[in-house]
């Protein structure tokens, strides 16, 4: 069975991270939280402890669907790992998505390259070669970016779409009163 890894460090945005979990699990997608950090527990930007449910070092690239990566800090940028294996999934074709401060990683790896794109407000720079969207959720084939934490439920709406169908985001979109 596919997975979908969602990836955490120190200073995520909480919202970002546990929204987007939320909204894809209720609509019955296997998603696992990945620590790239040194144990099982990560903290958000708001101090929220958050216990992963794997390591990095656990992740079966083999068996993934999509990657995706909360914003809230640029260390997400600083973990040589989880770069090499985001360039070497997206570069097959397969599902990256970033929200807020994170497409900044996808930007340095060069996967925005004529692409459309969307990022938190100071991040653009980082958007190296894409042409920046002023909206929620940008989605330019494989790849999918976000604009914020406000978006959020946007940005987990529309890879719930992309994964599993309108029809089921549109379920869970009414079923947490937003349709």
């Amino acid at each position: 069975m596919k997975e979908v890894y969602l990836f955490l460090t120190n200073g995520f945005e909480e919202i970002e991270a546990l929204g987007t979990i939320d909204i894809l699990r209720r609509g019955g997608v296997d998603v696992k939280s990945v620590s790239i950090v040194d144990g099982k527990q990560v903290n958000g930007s708001h101090g929220i402890p958050v216990i992963a449910d794997m390591m990095f070092n656990e992740v079966d690239f083999a068996k993934a669907e999509m990657l995706v990566i909360p914003g809230g800090t640029p260390k997400f940028n600083d973990h040589e790992g989880l770069k090499k294996a985001v360039l070497a999934f997206a570069q097959k074709g397969e599902k990256v998505a970033a929200i807020c401060a994170a497409p900044m990683v996808l930007g340095g790896l060069g996967l925005l390259k004529g692409k459309k794109a969307t990022a938190y407000p100071g991040f653009e720079q980082y958007l190296d070669g894409a042409e920046f969207i002023k909206t929620p959720v940008v989605v330019d084939g494989n790849i999918t970016t976000g604009r914020g934490p406000g978006f959020t439920m946007d940005f987990a709406l529309k890879l719930l779409e992309i994964l599993r169908g309108k029809a089921k985001s549109d379920e869970v979109a009414g079923q947490l009163l937003l349709k």
